[in-house]
């Protein structure tokens, strides 16, 4: 997904977003059946309208911003908004955006893009409101519903320079797409094909490449930002066997500032580093020994992964690793299932959402102290999946 100051602006390279996810676990889920939760209702807004009155905050009297700087933005899989967070007090209000979203990136300019099953929501995180609802062009995604399986928008990323997003969607089925949106016009300005559920998007340093990580399809799909053509490059380093019903599958990736290689945590045990120009990988160990999901990075090659709990009767429970650039890490434990992390822009603090994709997601963060590891947790959204810092 994509975002970014540390966090959701991905250091220009992707949102956390997330993000990305969803719930009823079928034959091509991570693995394992689950039935899905019934679903709230959704708040109706029609497409390319603001939200209706009554979703926004607008500015205080003095015409100042109503957002401070360091509010949370969390997208509400369980439902059909964002919220906004105090990390001190708690939720302060939400915003309409599309049925499920899942991932979002957040521009210098304040706008925050929210991928829905309906379409790349843009919201105003200033006066929180949304500005637009950018339907996708890919189609056969079926009806706009809710659960890990839904078609639409998952990963989504912001281009360097702000000029593009890029948005990854699922297709129900079959392969998926990287749509384009121009962020001034808000039009859909081309697609190209990936792999199956692209749950992360993100983009190269200089803006030359995207790349969408393909859950089910047990791949990366390097995208030409020019000229959108393809190279799928397998990242399986357990194999493919089980297929749609393996578990052992990528979900998240993150970019190395130093070189541009991609890193994919596996289980909480092998780090793959996948240089994205020759296709060559390297395995390096991890400690967790868990399920893992979402993965940012910062600026000084810190890498942190969510660890989502066992999957069999071996694994260790959910948490949060903190890896420093020289590859040591710190696993701090959770309490239950996570999805998705952001970070402060001074290191010192990771916000990690408990929407997860299975069972177990609840509705908030927990918040970690990156130095003593020490957590507390904070309500609000609603199965939280995607996450900035405003």
């Amino acid at each position: 997904m994509s975002r970014r100051t540390v966090d959701s602006r991905r250091f220009g390279t992707k949102p956390t977003v997330v993000a990305a996810i969803g719930v009823a676990l079928l034959a091509s889920a991570c693995g394992g059946t689950k039935s899905e939760p019934s679903a709230p209702a959704p708040s109706t807004v029609a497409i390319g309208e603001p939200s209706p009155a009554g979703t926004t905050a607008g500015s205080d009297a003095s015409g100042a911003p109503a957002t401070p700087s360091g509010t949370l933005l969390v997208a509400d899989f369980g439902a059909d908004t964002v919220t906004f967070i105090d990390p001190d007090k708690g939720p302060v209000d939400s915003v309409t955006v599309g049925t499920a979203p899942y991932g979002l990136a957040v521009g210098e300019d304040g706008r925050a893009w929210v991928a829905t099953a309906e379409g790349v929501a843009v919201v105003d995180t200033r006066v929180r409101e949304r500005l637009a609802l950018i339907p996708y062009e890919t189609g056969d995604l079926g009806e706009a519903t809710y659960g890990e399986y839904r078609g639409g928008g998952m990963g989504i990323a912001l281009a360097p320079d702000g000029k593009q997003v890029y948005v990854g969607v699922n297709r129900p089925g079959g392969n998926g797409a990287l749509e384009v949106i121009d962020t001034e016009t808000l039009k859909v300005t081309g697609t190209a094909d990936t792999g199956r559920r692209p749950f992360d998007v993100d983009v190269s340093a200089d803006g030359r490449q995207v790349y969408a990580t393909d859950h089910d399809s047990f791949d990366i799909t390097v995208v030409d930002a020019r000229s959108l053509d393809t190279r799928r490059i397998e990242v399986a380093p357990y194999g493919t066997e089980g297929g749609l019903g393996s578990w052992l599958k990528p979900h998240y990736t993150a970019v190395r500032p130093s070189d541009g290689k991609l890193l994919v945590p596996f289980e909480g045990e092998k780090l793959v580093v996948v240089d994205p120009v020759s296709g060559k990988q390297t395995i390096e160990k991890m400690t967790a020994n868990t399920h893992q999901h979402g993965a940012q990075i910062t600026p000084d090659g810190t890498l942190f992964v969510v660890g989502t709990g066992p999957i069999t009767g071996s694994d260790e429970e959910a948490s949060l690793t903190i890896r420093t650039a020289a590859g040591k890490e710190k696993v701090v434990p959770l309490d239950g299932p996570h999805e998705d992390v952001a970070i402060s822009e001074d290191g010192r603090t990771a916000y990690v959402t408990g929407g997860f994709t299975r069972d177990g997601y609840w509705d908030g963060i927990t918040v970690v102290d990156t130095r003593s590891g020490t957590t507390e947790k904070l309500e609000g959204g609603h199965r939280p999946l995607g996450i900035a810092i405003l």
